[in-house]
């Protein structure tokens, strides 16, 4: 029978949240302590919270315990975290203890993966953090903003009706000298009718393609062609257009930071990759189809 490959982790820290009572009922007999000390509400990782004979669990265990829940548990009322994490470290603490002989191979390969997984983090985390020059920000954003073409903005209005003879109905009424504004508010079916059919500045992407096409050809004070979309047939004037403005360093400057930090690890991955003595030979000889052989590890 296949055994799974980790430890009841996280149904017993399902159990601890949905059956406390039963927790407490079956928990071996723990020592009180005589009087109730003010509760510390600043986190110092060293702290002993219970001891299980001579192993103790801090409050850092259970803040790392905290972290690696699922997220929908972390957000749980902070009594309950505390109590179930709690029962949880006790109960696997006198699990291990109980335990006698050799680990299984199974869980000496997952330590070595859990290892070499928050090691390279670490590493990771390292490089993720270190200090970036303001130089590279500003060039950054140079690249991004300052010397790269910006798109174009548009501001248009439009007539909105149902059929194509109503919008050419509409467009010889304009021609004969009827002010757009004025059309728009009495026969324009869409939300902007009202507003004389303004629909205020607008980017690229930000219409249905049929829509952005016309505008696009278009030249400022024009009226076009009746233009079909999904939602009926459109007289389209192009007011104005303008080159989009590029945002301030400061405002995009989160979004680029990340950006290079991220560059800059993937550099440094590809770095000590490269530099590392690495034979994979070992691996022709192997079929794929083995990466799912759990049963071997038993």
């Amino acid at each position: 029978m296949q055994k799974p490959l980790t430890f009841l982790a996280s149904l017993a820290i399902v159990a601890a949240f949905a059956l406390p009572a039963m927790a407490q009922e079956t928990a071996p007999a723990e020592t009180a302590p005589a009087e109730t000390a003010p509760a510390a509400v600043v986190a110092d990782p060293s702290v002993v919270v219970a001891t299980v004979g001579d192993t103790e669990i801090t409050v850092g265990h259970m803040i790392a315990a905290w972290a690696s829940l699922p997220e929908q548990y972390q957000g749980l009322p902070e009594d309950v975290l505390f109590q179930g994490i709690l029962d949880q470290l006790v109960q696997q603490t006198a699990l291990a203890q109980q335990f006698s002989g050799d680990l299984p191979k199974r869980i000496e390969i997952l330590l070595d993966n859990e290892r070499r997984s928050l090691t390279a983090g670490e590493s990771i985390n390292a490089i993720m953090d270190s200090p970036l020059a303001e130089a590279d920000v500003q060039a950054a954003y140079d690249e991004e903003y300052t010397n790269a073409e910006q798109g174009q903005e548009f501001n248009a209005s439009h007539i909105l009706v149902e059929t194509e003879e109503e919008a050419l109905a509409v467009i010889a009424e304009l021609e004969g000298g009827a002010d757009f504004a004025e059309v728009a508010a009495e026969k324009s079916t869409g939300p902007s009718g009202p507003n004389g059919g303004q629909l205020g500045w607008f980017g690229e992407g930000a219409m249905v393609p049929e829509f952005e096409a016309a505008v696009v050809a278009m030249e400022v004070g024009a009226v076009s062609a009746p233009v079909k979309t999904q939602f009926g047939f459109h007289v389209i004037k192009l007011n104005e257009t303008r080159v989009q403005e590029a945002p301030a360093l400061d405002d995009v400057r989160e979004e680029l930071e990340m950006q290079l930090r991220q560059i800059r690890a993937q550099s440094k991955i590809e770095e000590v990759t490269a530099a590392a003595q690495i034979d994979r030979s070992g691996a022709e000889a192997v079929s794929p189809s083995v990466i799912k052989q759990i049963t071997v590890l038993e």
